[in-house]
């Protein structure tokens, strides 16, 4: 398994920043040129060696203005965004196809030629495709690829800051820039200019890093993703609880900042109507840039990211096997409203599902996605549903949980579920969850006796809060 590491430009000056940015800036144009001509149906089954030899025989290569090593490996790269960007148009159309026929060995023939990329000729496979890819078009002109044999280091002192030389923009020339790291980047590198400085990405194999040596415990685990934490397991633990801060803060600056912002672009636009547009000019240079609140996220996201990796390494390191719901869905929920509380949420949930997978491979757990439907609304010791406010959950019989934990031991229980599956839809769960609180409640009934059953009065596990609704 590989993972990305990145490192940063150190101190690096005009000049250099020029003779990167117009290089990054040429190889963007071959990038666009990609997109252009196979971007689209056209392009489906052409491999990047294919439209490298067509360049390189029609004399297109000779425009381009940079070495050779550099456009073809820009080529590659944008090959396989396209290749990307199509094979996620095939998702939905694979549920059309589902959809559009019943029987499995049109289906099958179908889902064959899908991945084939032999859909062209079929007329449904066209038509499905062509409404669902669109035509993409690039937008990087901001990145430079160097291929793993042209990388070059060197530290001017043992265990002192490490140097990448770039090739530049003729034969035997380079850019030397200064990292901000003592050990060298290895591999094909691919270098973002960003916010006046540049990032070297670069993948290292997940054995290497000394997390993989870390080791993993021998329980199984149920999580479930909060807002207020990272996660909450089924033990009861709340791993990360201060991200919740760090939203609701991220939240509140940015709704503040934007809200100042817009009365300054009102301000400028009411200056350009009265003619002042040196007014405006000055209100635009000096109030609305945005290199400070790029920086301002890119710390906070980075916060945040540490935050949950640390958050998901403390439940591996008492789990073999972790079930969780799958966070790579869509966020549906609507509870809080406008704000920017909802969006910044979303985007901690891709990191988390990123850092759930990444941290149980490297690390030897095995990850169980389940069938997140109502989890935090079933009270776990009667499979009864209760009702959700907030952070708790209110059971039939008096006894609150706290949602999340409810949530992680009923992620868990589904592990083995026989009847609930990671694809079964809502409504059926349920029906299911209906009809296992009424046998349960059945069977717990005394006989000749109107159930009664207070919070005060009820036998509540170790695990819960037996606090009355009252």
């Amino acid at each position: 398994m590989k993972v990305t590491r990145v490192a940063y430009s150190k101190a690096i000056n005009a000049g250099k920043w020029g003779l990167l940015g117009e290089q990054a800036r040429r190889l963007g144009q071959v990038r666009s040129l990609v997109w252009q001509r196979y971007g689209s149906i056209n392009g489906t089954g052409v491999s990047d060696r294919q439209v490298r030899d067509q360049w390189m025989a029609d004399g297109t290569a000779e425009q381009f203005g940079v070495l050779a090593n550099a456009w073809k490996e820009t080529v590659r790269d944008a090959v396989d965004d396209i290749a990307a960007n199509r094979a996620a148009a095939k998702v939905p159309v694979r549920r059309a196809i589902a959809r559009h026929t019943n029987d499995r060995a049109e289906r099958k023939r179908l889902y064959t030629a899908l991945k084939a990329d032999k859909w062209v000729s079929d007329p449904l496979l066209s038509r499905l495709m062509r409404q669902h890819w669109r035509r993409g078009n690039n937008r990087t002109h901001n990145q430079i690829i160097i291929r793993a044999d042209k990388v070059r280091t060197f530290a001017l002192a043992e265990g002192g800051q490490v140097w990448l030389n770039v090739p530049g923009l003729v034969p035997r020339t380079s850019v030397s820039v200064p990292l901000n790291t003592t050990v060298a980047p290895m591999g094909t590198l691919r270098l973002i200019l960003r916010d006046d400085r540049v990032e070297v990405h670069y993948q290292v194999d997940a054995r290497s890093l000394p997390s993989a040596a870390r080791p993993r415990g021998d329980r199984e685990i149920g999580v479930d993703k909060g807002y207020t934490e990272v996660l909450v397991d089924s033990d009861g633990v709340h791993h990360g609880p201060a991200l919740g801060r760090l939203l609701t803060t991220r939240s509140d600056r940015l709704n503040k900042t934007n809200a100042h912002r817009a009365k300054l672009r009102s301000v400028a636009a009411k200056a350009t109507a009265r003619g002042d547009h040196a007014k405006a000019a000055r209100i635009a240079r000096h109030n609305l840039g945005t290199m400070k609140r790029t920086r301002q996220a890119r710390r906070w996201r980075q916060h945040v990211t540490t935050i949950t990796y640390q958050a998901v390494n403390a439940v591996v390191d008492k789990a073999s096997l972790i079930a969780a719901e799958d966070l790579t869905r869509s966020f549906t929920s609507r509870s809080r409203g406008k704000n920017m509380n909802r969006r910044l949420a979303a985007w901690t949930k891709g990191v988390t599902a990123q850092a759930l997978a990444s941290v149980s491979e490297r690390r030897g757990s095995v990850l169980v996605m389940v069938n997140a439907a109502y989890t935090s609304q079933v009270d776990p010791a009667t499979d009864a549903l209760g009702v959700r406010r907030g952070d708790w959950l209110y059971c039939p019989g008096g006894v609150v949980w706290c949602a999340d934990h409810a949530a992680a031991i009923n992620a868990l229980h589904r592990v083995a579920d026989p009847d609930i599956g990671l694809h079964t839809p809502h409504t059926e769960v349920r029906r299911i969850v209906r009809e296992r609180a009424d046998r349960h409640r059945i069977s717990t009934a005394d006989p000749g006796l109107q159930p009664s059953v207070t919070g005060g009065e009820r036998n509540c596990p170790n695990h819960c809060s037996a606090t009355s609704n009252e």
